[in-house]
């Protein structure tokens, strides 16, 4: 039972689900989620390529560290953006976000 094949498709579920979840949600919260879904699917991976194949054991556990710095970068930069949009049109709504091109 504790294979790596069973990590990879654990992660490959986590993927699709956060992928599904950007292309169906319209609030940039729920799309926001759903990318930090995405990257933890990532991060499972590399563990598991790490516990399993790597000849040195760091290296997963380093590439893991440098993607949870880098999301949660991204998850505060979102949120901050996703203040301003909800100050500017008092919704969250991609479809309204929409309206500020150009």
């Amino acid at each position: 039972m504790n294979s790596l094949s069973v990590y990879l498709v654990l992660g490959a579920v986590l993927f699709s689900l956060g992928l599904f979840g950007v292309i169906l949600r319209r609030n940039l919260i729920g799309m926001l989620i759903s990318i930090e879904l995405m990257l933890n699917g990532a991060n499972l991976n590399f563990m598991a390529f790490n516990r399993f194949l790597a000849p040195e054991p760091a290296v997963g556990q380093i590439v893991t560290l440098f993607v949870m710095g880098i999301a949660a970068a991204e998850a505060a930069i979102g949120l901050s953006i996703i203040l301003a949009l909800f100050r500017r049109l008092h919704s969250i709504n991609v479809e309204q976000a929409r309206r500020l091109e150009g």
